[in-house]
């Protein structure tokens, strides 16, 4: 399990008073069928975040990536359907990897998250067409290739590729920034 869920389920047990499987119970007993009645559920009756309601919704489903047996096997499905974008994926995990010796890369069902001491960039094969990377650079101004997200998204900022030959210095540049911000 990858620190920032242990983390997520430790805060859950301090914020509530129940364990992770305690809520877990709580849901399954109502026999929802469906993630979203699992969320809308734990924030209407419980005034659960949706971070914590979207955890717990994943952990009952067993739907999460540490439900996984292989996170290998993440990244093989995220790409099935996909694979023109597993080189670009390959490109981009190989340059990030020389920032630091402090990388975790931990793979979820649709994304893979790469952290230091906090998230700082995510790699999703969005669509068959588009590649998206997610980078927190909080405060950063938008620009043509760095496009600002919602506010309350995973990331701040979101670059759209859709060829490796688009994978140049200034994307590697903001990569880097945002990791150098998440030390």
């Amino acid at each position: 399990m990858d620190k920032a869920t242990q983390t997520m389920i430790n805060n859950l047990h301090k914020n509530t008073g129940k364990t992770l499987d305690q809520w877990i119970e709580i849901v399954t007993k109502q026999n929802f069928a469906k993630h979203g009645e699992i969320i809308k559920f734990l924030k209407e009756q419980h005034e659960f975040t949706h971070g914590f309601a979207n955890l717990v919704a994943h952990k009952s489903k067993e739907t999460d990536a540490g439900s996984a047996e292989n996170t290998d096997d993440l990244i093989v499905s995220q790409y099935q359907g996909k694979e023109h974008f597993k080189p670009m994926y390959d490109k981009l995990i190989a340059e990030i990897l020389t920032f630091g010796n402090d990388i975790e890369i931990a793979p979820k069902n649709t994304y893979v998250s790469l952290r230091r001491k906090k998230q700082f960039a995510i790699l999703n094969p969005a669509t068959k067409t588009r590649f998206e990377i997610g980078i927190n650079l909080k405060g950063q101004e938008p620009t043509t290739l760095l496009e600002a997200e919602k506010p309350n998204s995973m990331c701040s900022h979101k670059i759209k590729i859709s060829d490796i030959n688009e994978i140049d210095n200034e994307i590697v540049n903001w990569i880097k920034t945002a990791y150098e911000n998440a030390g």
